[in-house]
């Protein structure tokens, strides 16, 4: 009979230990590491694809270090350029599979060429002088190795250099040839502040590649495209499209908070992510909304613009950049320095609001509880006011960020309806919120207790997880008979919010759909009090329960998933942030 008793004691301790996932990856928790400084403090960067293979195609690296040279090229448009777009940091891909895997800096080490000019250390020192970072781009992948008819890659000449026979036209061959390149950057440029990985190579990572440079150069930052490492800081989403609004980006991103998360996308409707010897055009909508969603999602835009030879990029992209310069400037304080409204930094709930509007919410780093911004990207298709749901954030003053106008309204029932809007902005209509800079209504964390106690420990970096087991029961304990009047839901941002594939890689939304609500006043005897289909969004999601339930037990099952039985990776998974329990909504008016 002890056995038994321990073996349920010990089988019940695995299974809450496995419910309350913590967040895997290093990093990710204050104090953040020195090195994620630039990123964490950043809004955007500037990405360059430029190298031998840039129109017109040069086959080797004299006569493109020549034509570069001749051009005038100059690192200062770069940086000044990056400047105009808020940028903090550039990632120069150079060393590209597609572009002739030039190194443009003067190399010790054979195996493609590079340039005799310094480009790279003058491209650093140059965004040094200015404030900015510079990030190298490094590939994994030897592949396109013959693409454009010439070979670029000398595996007699880095075998003769190692001192055995090396093919780098294979992943393992390329992989030691890359991976010695790792090493004479970081020993050569003391100022590069870190290293943009388009992908693992398993020569890398048998030989300790990320470890090495943690050891050796604890400065650098380290991200992944398309990859969620462990062991690096950020990790970067490329081009997502079909997202409904087509600016949405942070909808198809699978990434929660607090990790660095980038968003890297071609400014240009169409051509390759390099300068193809078109002018292409720009969508200035698109672009400026793509900013403004990712801004508001607590995510990096990554911003790629298609350099020519000389460095100048062409002229719709010139066009475009110099107006983002005008046009981020009154509303700069809504996208920096602050965070992702609705999610673990709290803040009003983004997304679809009244009439077919849409938007996000960002709140001050300064005074989280007390600045909010409302940032309404697409505006209602009738009638002159927006309607937010205001997540207990009791409202004192709704103005025009542009102007400074004061702007009528109202708050009741959980939702901040702004009144009279004249003046909509073609993409970004921005109203700076002011609020009496706490929450109201809303059971403190800690004081509600949980089932799986990560529910409601207000820690937003711990999650409890179904293990893929449905229907799933969470039961939250008020101590004693207490007024309920709505649960808001915070479900772990790890898949997109609809059913996609991207890169090979079958996404779906791994999120509450259907869902039923009871409450018990001892926890024995369960009434049903709501049913219904939560939507497939991101940030805090509400149940609303009326203004008369009284109660000590709430019940919420869940026995589907928004995602589809075709992805198995998301199918039947559940993992949920924090539930909190509210009891009233704040009332004001202006």
């Amino acid at each position: 009979m002890r056995r038994r008793r321990l073996l349920a004691l010990w089988t019940a301790l695995l299974a809450l230990l496995l419910a309350t996932a913590p967040a895997a990856h290093a990093g990710t928790a204050p104090p953040y590491p020195a090195r994620q400084a630039t990123l964490r403090n950043a809004t955007a960067g500037l990405f360059l694809h430029w190298g031998m293979f840039t129109a017109p195609r040069h086959y080797d690296c004299a006569s493109w270090e020549q034509a570069v040279t001749d051009g005038g090229w100059n690192p200062d448009y770069w940086v000044d350029e990056a400047r105009k777009i808020r940028a903090s940091y550039i990632v120069l891909a150079t060393f590209h599979s597609r572009l002739g895997y030039a190194r443009p800096w003067p190399s010790k080490i054979p195996g493609s060429c590079s340039t005799k000019r310094d480009i790279l250390g003058e491209l650093v020192d140059a965004a040094a002088q200015k404030g900015l970072k510079v990030i190298l781009y490094m590939t994994d992948d030897p592949k396109w190795h013959a693409e454009q008819g010439v070979e670029t890659l000398d595996s007699a000449g880095y075998s003769a250099y190692k001192g055995h026979d090396v093919d780098l036209t294979t992943r393992e061959g390329f992989g030691e040839f890359s991976y010695d390149n790792f090493f004479e950057v970081m020993r050569n440029y003391p100022k590069l502040a870190g290293f943009w990985i388009d992908n693992d190579n398993e020569y890398w990572e048998q030989h300790q590649l990320y470890e090495q440079i943690r050891q050796l150069r604890p400065d650098m930052t380290l991200s992944n495209n398309n990859e969620d490492t462990p062991i690096m800081d950020m990790v970067s989403h490329e081009q997502k499209t079909g997202m409904t609004p087509p600016y949405d980006q942070p909808s198809a991103i699978w990434t929660p908070q607090p990790r660095l998360t980038e968003s890297c996308y071609k400014v240009p409707d169409t051509g390759s992510w390099w300068y193809d010897g078109q002018d292409r055009p720009v969508s200035t909508g698109l672009n400026v909304d793509r900013y403004i969603a990712n801004a508001g999602n607590s995510i990096l835009s990554l911003m790629d613009f298609t350099a020519m030879v000389d460095g100048r990029f062409p002229p719709a992209q010139e066009k475009f950049i110099d107006l983002l310069k005008d046009y981020l400037g009154p509303i700069w304080e809504s996208l920096h320095d602050v965070r992702a409204g609705g999610f673990l930094y709290g803040g009003m709930q983004p997304g679809s609001w009244n009439d077919g509007s849409y938007g996000y919410i960002t709140v001050s780093r300064s005074r989280p509880a007390a600045t909010q911004y409302i940032h309404v990207t697409t505006r209602p298709a009738t009638g002159d006011q927006v309607r937010v749901r205001d997540n207990g954030y009791r409202v004192t003053r709704v103005t025009d960020l542009r102007t400074g106008k004061r702007l009528h309204f109202d708050q009741r029932d959980g939702t901040l309806t702004v009144r009279g809007i004249t003046d909509w902005d073609p993409y970004d209509t921005v109203f700076k919120v002011r609020t009496s800079g706490h929450r109201r209504g809303v059971y403190p964390a800690g004081s509600v207790r949980a089932s799986q106690p990560a529910l409601t420990d207000g820690d937003f970096t711990t999650y409890t997880d179904n293990q893929g087991v449905l229907p799933a029961g969470y039961t939250l304990d008020l101590g004693k008979s207490r007024k309920v009047s709505y649960l808001g839901i915070n479900q772990s941002e790890w898949s997109p919010t609809y059913n996609r594939e991207s890169f090979g890689r079958k996404e779906d939304s791994a999120r509450i759909k259907d869902y039923t609500v009871s409450v018990s006043d001892d926890g024995t005897a369960w009434r049903e009090v709501d049913a219904g289909v939560l939507e497939s969004a991101r940030g805090i999601r509400f149940i609303d329960l009326g203004d008369r339930l009284r109660t000590r037990y709430i019940r919420l099952d869940v026995p589907t998933t928004w995602s589809a039985a075709t992805v198995p990776n998301y199918y039947r998974q559940l993992r949920i942030d924090e539930i909190q329990v509210g009891y009233g909504h704040p009332t004001s008016h202006g």
